[in-house]
C-alpha cells in the first residue's frame, strides 16, 4: 500500500477523534514514513494495516481521557475502543463490563428504594391505620438508614470499579496489541 493511500485510510479510521488529535497523529506517520525512506524501506515495508492501527489508537485514545476523567461516557468509549480490537474483546471486555455495569446498577437502584422506602411506608400508613402499617413504618426506618450506607458504599465502590476496570482495559489493549511487554526491557 502506498503512503496517500495508507494516510487516507487512517485518516478515515481516525474520524472519530477530534481534528486537533487526528492532525496530531497523521503527522506522526508522516514522520514514521519519512524516517523509514530515510532508512531506505520502500512505502510498502513502512505501511501497516491502517483500520487496525487506527482501532489501537482510537482505544489508546480513549483509555487515556478514561484515566484522566473517568466519566460513564469516557469508560464507554474506552470499551467499545477496545472492543473493537477483534472479536476476542467482545468476549473478554463486554461480559466483565456488563456483568460490573449490572451489579453497580443494581447497589444502587437498591440503595435508593431503600432510602425511599419510609415515604411508601407513610403512605401504607394513611391508607390502614394498624398495628401491621406501624410496625412497616418502623422496618422502613431502618431500611432507609441501610439505604444511606449503601449509597455511600456504592459511591466508593464505584469510583474504584471504574478505575479498576480502565486499568483491565489498558491491559486489555496492551495485550491485544503485541503482548505485555516488561518495563525493564
Amino acid at each position: 500500500m502506498h503512503k496517500a493511500q495508507f494516510m487516507k485510510k487512517l485518516e478515515r479510521g481516525l474520524r472519530s477523534l477530534s481534528p486537533g488529535v487526528r492532525r496530531e497523529i497523521l503527522q506522526d506517520f508522516e514522520e514514521h514514513f519519512a524516517i523509514g525512506a530515510e532508512q531506505g524501506k520502500t512505502e510498502e515495508e513502512i505501511a501497516g494495516s491502517p483500520m487496525q492501527i487506527a482501532k489501537e489508537l482510537r482505544a489508546v485514545h480513549y483509555l487515556e481521557k478514561a484515566e484522566s476523567a473517568s466519566t460513564a461516557g469516557n469508560i464507554l468509549r474506552a470499551a467499545w475502543a477496545a472492543i473493537g480490537l477483534g472479536f476476542f474483546n467482545l468476549v473478554i471486555v463486554a461480559g466483565p463490563f456488563l456483568a460490573l455495569a449490572s451489579c453497580v446498577i443494581a447497589g444502587w437502584i437498591t440503595g435508593v428504594f431503600f432510602v425511599v422506602s419510609p415515604v411508601l411506608a407513610v403512605i401504607e400508613l394513611f391508607r390502614f391505620m394498624d398495628a401491621y402499617a406501624v410496625a412497616q413504618m418502623s422496618g422502613s426506618l431502618i431500611l432507609s438508614g441501610v439505604g444511606l450506607i449503601l449509597l455511600a458504599g456504592m459511591w466508593h465502590l464505584t469510583r474504584w470499579l471504574l478505575k479498576g476496570f480502565v486499568k483491565y482495559l489498558r491491559y486489555n489493549v496492551r495485550l491485544v496489541k503485541g503482548g505485555l511487554k516488561h518495563d525493564d526491557e
